[in-house]
């Protein structure tokens, strides 16, 4: 079976959802897969072309009255069954976290202890906002979508972002901590 780019896969994952046009893609991406997964507006439209061309998709233009004419993508049985192969593989290799954050901090012997300080407090209230986010997209799935078959998915992924934030929370804290010993 051919290979495709990670974001052939996320698109098809996402045709398996109710979004069907490229804008409703675009407006998953941005509330749900943001979070870990980034797909630029720039790579939707091309790898729907190519989930055409491939026998992946199909591609129906859709009308509203009153509104404009939009395409609407569907999985196709191969597109569904290249899905589940890539599925089912083993993932290969961990993530690798780019973090400007860590960048910086590796190379903070030539900053003083208060920008390094500042740096940690507004990483730390950024990380916080964001877990913010995440509770409130918990709640929101909880709330609208706890019967979807996808949600129970859709909330372990969610765990793991909270999971992941707070422990960079709990980090900051520490070297927060750290610092300021330092200073004294």
């Amino acid at each position: 079976m051919k290979n495709y780019n990670d974001t052939t896969y996320a698109l098809l994952g996402i045709l398996t959802t109710e979004c069907r046009s490229g804008y409703a893609i675009k407006k998953f991406i941005d509330t749900s897969l943001n979070h870990f997964w980034k797909i630029s507006y720039g790579q939707i439209y091309p790898t729907l072309k190519l989930l055409v061309k491939e026998g992946l998709a199909e591609v129906q233009a859709s009308t509203s009255k009153g509104k404009q004419d939009k395409n609407e993508y569907h999985l196709t049985e191969k597109g569904i069954a290249v899905l589940r192969n890539w599925l089912e593989q083993p993932v290969e290799q961990l993530p690798v976290e780019r973090n400007e954050i860590l960048l910086k901090l590796f190379f903070g012997r030539y900053q003083t202890d208060e920008q390094t300080v500042m740096l940690l407090k507004q990483y730390k209230q950024r990380l916080e906002s964001r877990y913010q986010t995440y509770v409130a997209i918990e709640q929101s799935i909880i709330d609208h979508n706890k019967e979807d078959a996808d949600a129970m998915y859709w909330l372990f992924t969610l765990d793991y972002g909270k999971s992941v934030t707070i422990a960079a929370i709990d980090w900051c804290q520490r070297t927060l901590e750290k610092v300021n010993k330092e200073e004294d």
